[in-house]
């Protein structure tokens, strides 16, 4: 993966970034959420926000981490109104933030994590267009997973905005995945429903349509919007398209399970022993959704 930043000194990045980029950076090392990145930017500074998650995923890939794909925030309707935008965002997804399907999440292993179902497609073509179109991701799409995406904060009590999020890798934490592939020419992804559960009670409902009309449509907005970057999706690639219905906080003990029609079912529990996963900075709105 290259980034905007490959081939920039470091010090020509700017003093905010790189400051910004050590505030989350700490937060994650040491388990301890930061204050919000936004003010060290002018109000919306998305470039600016930007230019902290590409030198956080820079960081990362020296370190050894190894990307394998990317994940779409912010394709609820209600959520783009509450934060005042017109559009989602993204984040790299790394190796390291799978967890297998029915695995189990260590304690303490994130600091304020919510659990949210999606679908994941897999590439087996790339996506090098910028005004990529849906006939292109249905090529380019080898197959449809179940997901959870347990989403994340650095920043203390989910006190963020939309440059908050982008900076911090679009809130990323983990994610699980079904087993089981299928196909897009078995299914109408704007059609499936999904039902989440929390120790066997129902929490989050949805619909491929609650993702940006479709998880198509999210799929689209982000080929364009990385290949416009630069940096265009590839064969291989994993890519979670974005909640279909809100995101619940999680806690030690909890289980999740998220079963979406015509694709199967994924399920993910959180340790019970060690630190608290939840903490009292994961008691939010329910509502909210990435």
């Amino acid at each position: 993966m290259s980034t905007e930043l490959d081939g920039v000194r470091p010090d020509a990045v700017p003093p905010a970034v790189v400051k910004a980029a050590d505030l989350l950076a700490e937060a994650a090392r040491t388990g301890i959420a930061c204050p919000p990145v936004r003010t060290l930017f002018d109000e919306g500074d998305l470039e600016a926000a930007y230019g902290v998650q590409q030198l956080g995923v820079r960081r990362d890939l020296d370190s050894g981490r190894r990307i394998v794909g990317r994940k779409i925030g912010l394709t609820s309707p209600a959520v783009q109104r509450q934060l005042g935008v017109d559009q989602p965002d993204f984040g790299a997804l790394f190796a390291d933030m799978a967890v297998p399907d029915g695995g189990e999440v260590p304690a303490g292993r994130l600091l304020q994590p919510k659990v949210e179902a999606e679908v994941a497609l897999v590439l087996g073509r790339d996506l090098p267009d910028r005004e990529c179109t849906v006939v292109d991701v249905l090529r380019a799409v080898d197959f449809a997973l179940p997901a959870l995406e347990i989403v994340d904060s650095r920043v203390r009590g989910w006190d963020i905005s939309l440059v908050d999020t982008v900076a911090d890798n679009a809130s990323c934490g983990l994610y699980g995945l079904g087993a089981t592939p299928v196909p897009l020419t078995r299914i109408d992804l704007r059609t499936v429903t999904m039902a989440m559960t929390r120790g066997g009670a129902t929490v989050s409902e949805g619909s491929g349509a609650d993702c940006l009309g479709s998880p198509l449509n999210a799929a689209v907005w982000l080929a364009s919007a990385l290949a416009e970057r630069g940096d265009p999706l590839r064969a291989g690639d994993l890519v979670l398209t974005g909640a279909l219905g809100p995101m619940v906080p999680a806690r030690p003990g909890d289980v999740f399970e998220a079963t979406i029609s015509d694709l199967g079912s994924v399920r993910v529990a959180f340790a019970t022993d060690g630190t608290d996963t939840g903490g009292t900075e994961t008691d939010v709105t329910e509502g909210d959704t990435q």
